[in-house]
């Protein structure tokens, strides 16, 4: 079954058109369009060769950006696919589905209503998500569409895990509590972990470490998530690119006060003004920052310090909520590729059994590995994420 997955952002659309029959299911095409809107909005795609390429367009919405997706599956040069029939199905991943969505969903209208209900507690995902949707129901119209929720794997969170010691009032009427998010990027590296390792995932702690420019963790025991460190939106937990992550919620109210600011402003601030780019003042990716480090910049080096500090707490907060852990997993763009931030993380956790074979962890970016040396009581791995290919398998099964 030929599926195209979507992701739609308040500005972008990243696509990969996927074969899931045999096997092994194979990425056809993948993309994206950037800067939705503007004069300078561009599509990016890989052509069936390998080799990449650059459409300048100059897109006005969503719906002609998706249009100009499609026209590209089916363009005699640079497309994977005759016609757009062949396309059998589309998957969108949908940040929020609040309480309603504890799994994937076909859409209908009663789904799309339920997404536009959680907009009030997503606003900067939820409508993005949506303008996809509703692309794909102008000009596809026959095909279906399945709905894939960032927070449902952590549905299976107990009520003492996702509760916030607020008046109980607020989760009663305003749906106030923990979802958390990267749901499927957790879901997807808990699982193949046990694959990769030969494990029961039904006997299994795992932790998994979603480190990235967003970055989340969660704690999956016997195959169910149990916490997870993001909660009503995805700035609570770690720290991040440009998001603060745990912060005293005092702290706000009195810079607030302090300052005069709305509280879009102070929105803006937590979210893109904190973060490694916040405390370092260079940027917010860790390339940059190991640069920094290395010229001798000290801001950088208390950035990179307090970003591993956050990681290491959560994992030894997990390993005590499930009385140990057997596996831990690192993967997004940050965790796959730095070799210098998984032994930095793992080295305080000795005392736990935790042992980094150095030498095979320098070596390894991107690439499924265990980077734990033969002694260590607890398997530390490498597992690139691959939440499109979750998208697939949800969609092509819901479907059939």
């Amino acid at each position: 079954m030929k599926i195209l997955v979507l992701n739609s952002g308040s500005s972008s659309v990243k696509y990969k058109l996927i074969e899931t029959e045999g096997a092994e299911a194979k990425t056809l095409a993948e993309g994206g369009v950037e800067k939705i809107g503007l004069e300078s909005g561009f599509l990016k795609y890989k052509r069936p060769d390998g080799t990449k390429e650059t459409d300048h367009l100059g897109l006005i919405d969503h719906q002609q950006a998706v249009e100009s997706i499609l026209a590209k599956l089916t363009a005699p040069v640079d497309g994977c696919i005759k016609t757009l029939d062949e396309i059998q199905a589309v998957g969108h991943r949908v940040v929020h589905g609040g309480e309603q969505f504890s799994q994937s969903v076909l859409i209908d209208d009663a789904v799309k209503a339920k997404i536009r209900s959680c907009y009030e507690i997503a606003p900067l995902h939820n409508p993005a998500n949506m303008t996809g949707i509703d692309a794909i129901t102008a000009l596809l119209p026959k095909v279906p569409q399945v709905a894939v929720f960032d927070t449902a794997f952590h549905q299976t969170m107990p009520a003492k895990a996702f509760m916030y010691a607020l008046p109980y009032k607020f989760y009663k009427e305003d749906g106030v509590r923990r979802y958390g998010f990267h749901g499927t990027s957790h879901r997807y590296v808990s699982a193949r972990v046990c694959e990769f390792l030969g494990l029961d995932p039904s006997k299994t702690r795992i932790i998994t470490c979603h480190i990235g420019n967003g970055g989340s963790m969660a704690a999956v025991e016997n195959g169910r998530s149990i916490d997870t460190t993001m909660g009503l939106t995805p700035v609570e937990g770690l720290m991040m690119g440009t998001r603060c992550g745990d912060v005293d919620p005092g702290t706000l109210t009195f810079l607030m006060n302090k300052h005069h600011l709305t509280a879009t402003e102070l929105q803006n601030i937590i979210n893109k003004e904190s973060g490694v780019l916040g405390i370092s003042g260079v940027s917010n990716d860790m390339r940059d920052i190991e640069a920094a480090i290395a010229e001798g910049n000290e801001r950088a080096k208390l950035a990179l310090d307090m970003y591993e500090l956050r990681i290491t707490k959560y994992i030894g907060a997990y390993t005590a909520e499930m009385g140990g852990t057997d596996v831990i997993v690192f993967t997004g763009g940050v965790g796959e590729n730095q070799a210098g931030l998984r032994a930095d993380v793992c080295e305080p956790l000795g005392f736990m059994g935790v042992e980094i074979d150095k030498a095979v962890n320098a070596k390894v970016r991107g690439e499924e590995a265990v980077i734990s040396a033969p002694t260590s009581k607890v398997k530390v791995c490498v597992i690139p994420t691959d939440e499109e290919l979750m998208i697939a398998r949800d969609t092509e099964a819901l479907v059939k």
